[in-house]
Parts: C-alpha cells; structure tokens; sequence
C-alpha cells in the first residue's frame, strides 16, 4: 500500500474516531435502537441462525440491545477472540448470557477461550462487521489491523453474509483503498440500509 493511502486513511480514522467519540449517550442509545430495529427486519437476519456480532468499543454502534433481541429470538450469538497462536487471525466463540468476559490485548472484551464454544467461519450465516469509516460503495476503513480484511476475502465462498454496523456519521466520501481491500455488500446505520449489490 502506498504511503499516500497509508496517509489518507490514518487522517480519516482520526476525523471519524473523533465524531464518533462526541456523539451523546442519548444519541448512542437512538443509534442502538434504530439499529437494532433495521437488523431484526432484515430478511436475512430473520432467516439467519449463527450469527458473529461484536461488542462495542470506542464509539462503536452499542450491539448489546441487538444482541439481547437476538438471543430472545432463540438464535446464536457469536464474538470474535484473538486467536492465540495465529496473528491477526480471529476465533468465534459462541456467546451466552451467562458467559465470561476478558479484556484483551486491545482492552476489548471477549470471551474466555474455550474450543468447545469455537464455530467455523463457514458455519456463520451472518457476521456483522466493526468498521470506522465506509463509504458508498461498500468500502469499509478498519481500526487497521487487518483482522477483518482476512475474514472478507472469498467471503462468498464461506458462505456467511457480511453486513457492516455504523453511525450515520461514519460515511465519508471516498474510502482510499488498496487492490486487496474487499468491499461490503450491505451496511446498516440508524438512517438506511446501505445496499451496495
């Protein structure tokens, strides 16, 4: 990746952490119902049994009221864990109300890992993805660590529907991209669904 690109997506993570970081517990807690709201309609969500969420941190949409919904609706919840051996490679882990939280290396909180409660990728049907800036053509900017960027790749072939989660202030322009750089199918804020094919 050019250092141009490098250069341009370090200014927009920045500028976007930032809005988000300011928006009001009022306002997150809007964003989280909304959400949630256009989640549960969603056909494929609705159909869907395995589904690979994520808790939220630093200003990310607030997942636990869909979460909480999901899980009323019978259907299986599922977080991503630092693989332990693997750099860069991330575990799911079925997540339960009753299950055990630790604070990883990125003081994120996940599940204790425990290969009994590990599905395949392959077994998700969907897997909601965390992202700091997209835009209208499905790009998506991480926290840049790539972890996401390795599950998207081939994700027809894994057969899980990917759908990103956002504030409505997390639509920027034009993300800058590299050739690797897979874009979203779809991307829900409080505002729409944001369908890209």
């Amino acid at each position: 990746m050019s250092n141009n690109v490098q250069k341009r997506q370090k200014i927009i993570r920045q500028t976007v952490r930032q809005y988000r970081r300011q928006l009001t517990c009022e306002q997150q807690n809007s964003a989280a119902d909304k959400i949630t709201h256009l989640a549960l309609a969603h056909e494929i969500i609705r159909s869907a049994s395995h589904l690979g969420l994520f808790l939220s941190f630093d200003g990310e949409i607030n997942t636990n009221p869909l979460i909480k919904n999901l899980w009323a609706q019978n259907k299986k919840v599922y977080l991503p864990v630092l693989h332990p051996f693997s750099r860069y490679q991330l575990l799911f882990l079925n997540y339960r109300p009753d299950t055990l939280l630790i604070k990883n290396r990125f003081n994120i909180a996940e599940p204790t890992l425990n290969v009994m409660d590990v599905i395949p990728i392959t077994q998700l049907d969907v897997l909601f993805v965390p992202l700091v800036a997209f835009d209208k053509q499905g790009q998506r900017l991480g926290m840049g660590g790539g972890f996401y960027d390795r599950l998207l790749s081939d994700w027809h072939k894994k057969h899980f529907y990917p759908i990103g989660l956002a504030h409505d202030c997390q639509l920027v322009d034009k993300i800058p991209t590299a050739p690797w750089d897979i874009p979203l199918p779809e991307i829900i804020t409080p505002s729409k669904r944001w369908r890209i094919i």
